[in-house]
């Protein structure tokens, strides 16, 4: 490729369509600010379009010291149910066209499925652009967390509805290629994520961090970080913390972040550790100084809260799934359960807290692994999949129109 053809396939316009996006924090939010970064990094000129978050108002300044996007488009939002703090997005279909008519980006990418972004493919098929979907959320596994599982089938229907819909849907996992392949959602494409070293690192461990838990040099710190709700299945990661504890008595729970269940754990366990959220360099903090890291959801597509532990030097115990399943290898820099068996998660654990050598040498593996996870590499395949779809792809099924560019 010659320098000129090089830069221009680096100045086009992508438009990111989500109904989450940083400050919030999530994994969804966590892998668009990256991807965002990564695009105007290399070049690219890129739009956001979200909706008004909690703590915005008409008159607030959208985005303020992100830096995170080239422009921005802001519509309405509501309260997603069973998660306050998220919001989803109204706006229509022609609102959308009439944006996108008079300022036409090279792609759009949709990365959730909300009605935002049904309104976004719809307003992109219509215009005959080339539109691309995230597979990030499980929500129709998350419907029996939240007492409505009758749902999961309906929603099954409609995720297969929706990213068909669209030229192709990016997917991290080889095991969610699978998952979307038996929901009936095709073509997809592999699209990972990577982890920033430099941010997550064993090097910003915190004696007086530690301190504040009740540690001393040689005691565990076992961290949990995520949400705190039904589906990322903490019923389990308290199970395995209480079976350490019966052996390690002066072991410490250390969990960072919020949610739905944090009053419910906090007045059952009031000796567990509750952070809440942290950002930036104190959550990086706050990770180097555990010791033994527990992942026990079952239904996150991918959970970049692995790979940030893994480069902050911690042993992740975690099931066969999603990063886990991509980037652990069982007793080598990680521990590994198969999902249905709930006691080889607890036995993983109990080994690190158990053998000191054992947890020492998982801990400097996955530090030396996560350090070729890095971001440039995935924002690379994300420009192939999504920038250079050929044509018979990237139009086929949009309109009468567009059919004749085939």
């Amino acid at each position: 490729m010659t320098e000129t053809n090089q830069a221009k396939r680096r100045q086009q316009h992508i438009t990111i369509v989500s109904e989450t996006f940083p400050p919030e924090i999530n994994g969804v939010a966590n892998t668009l600010r990256h991807l965002c970064q990564g695009l105007m990094q290399r070049g690219h000129r890129v739009t956001v379009i979200r909706p008004r978050q909690r703590h915005e108002n008409k008159g607030t300044v959208a985005g303020a010291g992100l830096a995170l996007f080239s422009h921005e488009h802001v519509v309405a939002g509501l309260p997603l149910p069973g998660y306050a703090d998220l919001r989803f997005g109204l706006t229509r279909s022609g609102h959308l066209r009439s944006l996108w008519q008079k300022d036409r980006p090279d792609a759009v990418y949709v990365a959730t499925q909300g009605p935002l972004g049904v309104a976004a493919v719809s307003a992109a098929r219509c215009l005959g652009l080339a539109v691309s979907s995230g597979f990030h959320t499980n929500f129709h596994s998350y419907s029996r967390y939240y007492g409505v599982g009758v749902l999961e089938h309906l929603l099954c229907a409609y995720g297969r509805w929706f990213h068909n819909r669209t030229a192709i849907t990016l997917v991290p996992t080889r095991k969610m290629e699978q998952t979307t392949a038996t929901m009936g959602i095709k073509p997809t494409g592999l699209w990972s994520r990577g982890v920033d070293c430099g941010r997550f690192s064993p090097y910003k461990r915190d004696d007086a961090l530690r301190s504040q838990w009740g540690l001393k040099a040689k005691d565990r710190a076992v961290l949990y970080v995520g949400r705190l709700a039904p589906e990322k299945n903490l019923r389990m990661a308290v199970a395995c913390y209480e079976r350490i504890r019966g052996l390690h008595p002066q072991t410490r729970f250390i969990l960072v972040g919020d949610g739905p269940l944090r009053r419910h754990l906090a007045e059952r366990h009031p000796d567990y550790i509750f952070c809440g959220t942290r950002r930036g360099e104190d959550l990086a903090r706050h990770y180097a100084s555990g010791d033994l890291f527990l992942f026990p959801s079952k239904t996150d597509t991918f959970g970049n809260v692995v790979l940030e532990a893994m480069a902050s030097g911690l042993a992740v115990v975690a099931y066969d799934d999603g990063a886990a399943s991509e980037h652990l290898r069982h007793e080598e820099n990680g521990m590994k359960a198969a999902l249905p068996r709930d006691e080889d998660f607890v036995d993983g654990a109990l080994r690190l807290a158990d053998q000191p050598t054992l947890l020492n040498r998982i801990r400097a593996q996955a530090r030396l692994d996560a350090l070729e996870m890095n971001w440039n590499s995935q924002i690379e395949q994300f420009e192939q999949l999504v920038l250079n779809q050929p044509s018979r792809v990237r139009y086929h099924g949009i309109n009468k129109q567009s059919m004749s560019l085939l």
